[in-house]
């Protein structure tokens, strides 16, 4: 007997990147029903990019959730806002607010012209001990360690951390799933890289769900509650945060890259 099919919709995004090749790229798959998990890690891992969403239409709103190439997460931002691009501009055309439901709790999406803002939970970090074990892995010290379900390693300049040279192997075997490393912007107000081996990425273009730690932090350090970011990975990438107690808002562009069909 032939084995069925399933043909899934797929398209790729460049999230938080005003054209494509810039950002961070997100495939997105609009399901009619849940495949079952080792079908979505088996796709996530064949389109092997940071993540791929899968959402299911819940009434007016989406169930939604994310893959690594690893293993699902409980939140991501650039993937999300990929997501809301997707129904806004194909699914449900003209649509300016889009409400996810998903492991990190309900998560709205607004649209104003081509900027996308994410309603994303705070996550302030707590100050720990330094480490020689996180310096080593990052090929240099920090001026302060911060953690917050992730490590969040703080330098005095942009240039420290784009000079960084990070030892993968020595990252994957902290007991973190990733390291944030960041420090006050020369052209913004502050600089981020991300690097997560752990879940099949070495290092993230960029990454929203790590604005919900760093926007806290530099909103109390700056005194400022409105911010702008960029991550300098190979790709680069811009945002803008806003600090609002219990939430931050993340906001961003999205280019899109590819439409087509995948067969399950």
């Amino acid at each position: 007997m032939t084995k069925q099919t399933t043909e899934v919709p797929i398209y790729q995004v460049d999230a938080f990147a005003a054209r494509v090749f810039a950002g961070n790229p997100a495939a997105v798959c609009p399901l009619d029903d849940w495949l079952p998990d080792e079908v979505l890690q088996a796709i996530a891992v064949e389109n092997n990019l940071s993540e791929t969403a899968f959402f299911v239409k819940r009434g007016a709103d989406y169930d939604l959730r994310w893959f690594t190439p690893a293993y699902e997460v409980d939140l991501c931002g650039h993937a999300t806002l990929g997501s809301a691009y997707v129904i806004a501009n194909y699914l449900d055309n003209g649509r300016t607010e889009v409400r996810f439901h998903s492991r990190s709790g309900p998560l709205t999406v607004t649209r104003e012209g081509e900027i996308y803002t994410m309603d994303f939970p705070a996550l302030p970090p707590e100050r720990i001990e330094d480490s020689a074990e996180v310096a080593a892995a990052l090929g240099a010290a920090p001026v302060e360690l911060w953690d917050e379900m992730k490590l969040m390693a703080v330098f005095a300049s942009e240039a420290d951390v784009a000079g960084l040279k990070p030892d993968m192997g020595k990252i994957a075997a902290l007991e973190t799933r990733a390291v944030i490393a960041t420090a006050p912007g020369q052209s913004c107000d502050f600089v981020s890289r991300y690097f997560a081996p752990k879940a099949g990425i070495p290092e993230d273009p960029v990454t929203g769900s790590a604005h919900c730690i760093l926007t806290p932090y530099w909103a109390t350090r700056l005194g400022k509650t409105r911010m702008s970011a960029r991550q300098i990975s190979a790709r680069g990438g811009e945002l803008e945060v806003e600090a609002r107690g219990a939430r931050v808002l993340i906001s961003g562009r999205v280019a899109p890259y590819m439409v087509g069909r995948i067969r399950v």
